[in-house]
């Protein structure tokens, strides 16, 4: 139990961690420092590992969650268990639903730096982004109140 215990809040941390630090450093630093097609490049071909990597961090927590017991005892467990299982659904549909669509639409577009506004591509992928990036944000947040909460229990 101590060990399962203990291999939940490492995943959980590498997780969240992972997911802060692609959303809130290497992106925004790898758009700022090239051109936005090169940097839609770039992301885009980190996007299979980092979905990867939260899947399997999620998958690992769940399970150790389970293992230590921690998974099933109580409505703050249950709640605990349902947010990690939200997440790793909403990630699965990142990786193989959503994500995909966009790399098809994306390649409907010559380049993003010079395809108009209005332009019905540039307008459906700016829609999927958005969607993209709502989900990212509900994964982060339900991994930070895991976080928050598992702290909160052991004062």
């Amino acid at each position: 139990m101590i060990v399962a215990s203990a291999v939940y809040r490492l995943a959980l941390s590498l997780w969240v961690g992972g997911i802060a630090l692609f959303t809130f450093v290497v992106t925004p630093v790898i758009f700022r420092t090239h051109g936005r097609d090169a940097a839609g490049r770039i992301v885009g071909s980190i996007f299979p590992v980092y979905f990867r990597y939260g899947l399997v961090l999620a998958a690992l927590a769940l399970l150790a969650r389970i293992v230590a017991g921690e998974a099933f005892h109580g409505v703050r467990q249950w709640i605990g268990t349902l947010l990690i299982a939200t997440a790793i659904l909403l990630t699965g549909y990142q990786a193989y639903g959503l994500t995909p669509r966009m790399e098809r639409v994306k390649r409907s577009v010559a380049s993003f730096e010079t395809a108009p506004p209005e332009d019905p591509a540039r307008m459906e992928f700016s829609r999927l982004h958005g969607i993209s990036m709502v989900v990212n944000l509900v994964v982060l947040l339900e991994g930070v109140a895991l976080v928050v909460a598992r702290e909160s229990v052991r004062r």
